[in-house]
């Protein structure tokens, strides 16, 4: 779990932050944040974030803590969960399609869709952004991850 002990994760903060602004021409945080505030202050932000490594199934590797909050999870148990886990199965179909598209196009902004949460909690975003995630030296995909600013209960 990101914390002090760990500088907030700040080596994948800062893929997250240089693949967001690759793609979108705009910053994840205020670009004059050091490495690790920038990580802290990730972790602690109003908004979601999660992302998502490149395993054929892949797993959760990364939420701050108001995706946490939101998806009623602890971090042990939310970086276990397959993030295809996070749609209904009915909604899979339509999630998968929406990530072969950031895949080809790099990102996209507009993605929304019902969540669920712990326990079968649904809730619905709303022009979320997706994004693939690239190592800063190498340009290898590493993953994809998604801020979400909008939400609401259902």
């Amino acid at each position: 779990m990101p914390a002090e002990e760990n500088h907030f994760l700040c080596q994948h903060v800062a893929m997250l932050r240089h693949s967001f602004r690759h793609w979108t021409k705009q910053e994840l945080v205020a670009p004059a944040m050091g490495v690790q505030d920038a990580a802290r202050y990730l972790f602690q932000a109003p908004f979601a974030v999660v992302s998502h490594d490149t395993a054929k199934a892949p797993i959760f590797n990364y939420a701050n803590q108001a995706a946490l909050s939101l998806f009623a999870m602890s971090w042990d148990v939310f970086t276990s969960l397959p993030s295809r886990m996070s749609s209904e199965p009915v909604e899979q179909p339509e999630r998968q399609r929406i990530l072969d598209e950031v895949t080809e196009h790099g990102f996209i902004d507009h993605y929304s869709a019902v969540k669920i949460g712990r326990h079968g909690r649904r809730f619905q975003i709303e022009n979320a952004v997706i994004w693939n995630l690239l190592d800063r030296s190498t340009g290898v995909h590493k993953g994809q991850a998604a801020l979400i600013r909008n939400w609401k209960f259902l």
